[in-house]
């Protein structure tokens, strides 16, 4: 199954902290839920494992994420993942992160665009609800960037790749790491959130 994935938000940082955040594989594991990182292998590749839940059933995908691109003069990063799980399934797929500057410097609008080809039995649960969940733990990884990166609207502005913490702000709290993406409750949410909008599109039409 292969899916296209798209997701723009905004980061209250500098650039260039943000740049150097992406580069750093320990960065992204903590922000990401049930992700874990096992090995740095050199400056362009590591391995890691995420632990998915489905009820009482767990599953666990490992794999290489490489560094493709770094380009710091456009402050875009490509990056190639694929992995295994135990089951037999497999994903593998390329996401590009693409950042520019806010006219005052003070946060970064950061563009993901991914494209993922999936097999396995996840795929049995259909195109709409992997999407949805994907969604969900998009929103979670993108609230543990924020919690580690943001800096307080009236803070002096950091000097170019100076995070808050160099720059003498308050240290940020490190987001609570989950054991495993539970992906039960994660679907739930997207089925009330697909309830709720027939509601609202109904309503609508009366």
């Amino acid at each position: 199954m292969a899916l296209q994935i798209q997701e723009n938000f905004q980061v209250a940082a500098p650039i260039d902290a943000v740049w150097e955040f992406l580069l750093n594989p320990e960065n992204v594991v903590a922000c990401m839920p049930g992700a874990s990182l096992n090995q740095i292998v050199d400056d362009k590749s590591f391995i890691g494992s995420v632990k998915l839940k489905i009820g009482a059933v767990s599953a666990q995908y490992q794999g290489t994420i490489t560094y493709l691109d770094k380009d710091k003069a456009s402050h875009t990063v490509k990056m190639l993942a694929s992995g295994n799980e135990r089951g037999g399934g497999t994903v593998s797929g390329t996401i590009i992160t693409r950042l520019a500057a806010s006219p005052d410097s003070r946060s970064t609008e950061v563009s993901c665009e991914s494209s993922v080809d999936l097999t396995g039995r996840i795929v049995q649960v259909g195109r709409g609800m992997i999407e949805g969940v994907s969604a969900q733990i998009i929103k979670k990884y993108v609230n543990n960037v924020r919690a580690l990166l943001e800096v307080p609207r009236d803070a002096p502005p950091a000097a170019a790749g100076e995070t808050a913490a160099a720059s003498g702000s308050e240290p940020r709290p490190v987001p609570q790491k989950e054991d495993s993406i539970n992906i039960v409750a994660v679907v739930f949410k997207v089925i009330f959130e697909r309830i709720a909008g027939f509601f609202r599109r109904m309503l609508g039409r009366a």
